[in-house]
Order: C-alpha cells, then sequence, then structure tokens
C-alpha cells in the first residue's frame, strides 16, 4: 500500500511539473523593465499569437474591413483600393488582403521580437518612419487601428480569446502603436 501511495504523490507532482510547463516561465523570471508585461504575460502572448499567425490573410482583411467600417475617411489614404466602399469589395479585394497581409506581418515581426526589445523597438520605429512617406498620413492614425485590431484576434481566437488574453492583446498593440508614433514623430525632428 505505501508504495502505490509513492507512486501517486510522484504521479501528481510531476502532473504540476508538467503543467507549471505549459502555464508559461517561472514566476521569478525577469522581463525587460521596457516591456509592460510580466513574463507570463509574455508567454501568453507569444503562444496565443501562433493561432493568429496561422491565420494572418483572414485576420487582417477583417481588421481592415472593421478600420474602414469605423473610419472611411482612412479609405481614401490608400490609393490601391480607396474605391472599395462596400465590405463584400474589401473583402474579395486582392489589392487589400495584399496590404493586410503586409501589416499582419509587420505585427508579426514585431511580436516575435518581444524578447529582444531593442531589436523590436527599432523595427517598430523604422516601420513608423516609413509613414511619412504615405501622403495625408498623420501618426495619430496609428490609433485607429487598436479597436479593429483587437476586434479581429477576438474573432480568429474565438474560445481561446478569454479576458486574459484580451488585456496581454491591449497592453500589447498600445506598445507597439506607441513604437510606431515615436518612430513618425522621431523622423520629423531628423529631417527639420
Amino acid at each position: 500500500m505505501g508504495c502505490e501511495l509513492g507512486k501517486l504523490a510522484k504521479a501528481s507532482q510531476e502532473e504540476r511539473e508538467r503543467e507549471n510547463d505549459l502555464n508559461g516561465p517561472p514566476v521569478n523570471h525577469q522581463t525587460d523593465p521596457r516591456l509592460p508585461l510580466t513574463a507570463k504575460q509574455k508567454y501568453g502572448m507569444i503562444a496565443s499569437w501562433k493561432g493568429i499567425a496561422r491565420a494572418m490573410g483572414p485576420t487582417g482583411v477583417y481588421m481592415f474591413i472593421k478600420l474602414f467600417e469605423e473610419h472611411k475617411d482612412l479609405l481614401e489614404l490608400f490609393s490601391k483600393f480607396k474605391e472599395l466602399k462596400t465590405k463584400e469589395a474589401q473583402a474579395n479585394s486582392m489589392e487589400l488582403a495584399e496590404h493586410a497581409t503586409k501589416v499582419m506581418n509587420t505585427l508579426d515581426e514585431g511580436i516575435k521580437q518581444l524578447d529582444d526589445l531593442d531589436s523590436f523597438f527599432q523595427y517598430l520605429t523604422n516601420v513608423g518612419a516609413s509613414h511619412r512617406k504615405v501622403p495625408g498620413f498623420k501618426p495619430e492614425y496609428f490609433w485607429k487601428i487598436e479597436v479593429p485590431f483587437l476586434d479581429a484576434v477576438k474573432t480568429t481566437l474565438g474560445d481561446r480569446y478569454t479576458e486574459n488574453v484580451e488585456n496581454i492583446y491591449k497592453i500589447t498593440i498600445k506598445l507597439i502603436i506607441e513604437s510606431l508614433i515615436k518612430g513618425y514623430n522621431s523622423s520629423d525632428t531628423k529631417t527639420s
């Protein structure tokens, strides 16, 4: 009987260790202080992003459809698809799909660099600066993608989009947008 209890205790300990492995890094694991996520949140972000990465195109198109639904004026910034006035036309547009995929790939690249914040900030700063070349673009437009992005992520993740995951994505998209704006604005001081 003692042997059976010992086996059960050992099996229970192994199960707890496996659960800890699945739940992310140890609690005492430190993250870069510039990252507003805990180690566990960063792990959750990267893990849940894999679900988005498998559906980049559809997630991006949905995000842009939501963006144009809420901010019709922004459609005018896109010469390749500004004539697409309906959701159906936008959903079927190859040009919109290409741009949406490009934006999602940018987000993907940024999120993949959360382990190296110097690269993360440099990359997003460069992307933000590149938007100065877009006629009529204003840095505050970056904020207009926040809600459509969160809606698209929620749609793609479905039941996996918990309150905790939502909080992690809100923190992450805010950090990304702030970095894009910083890049856009920093190029302003270089050219002045």
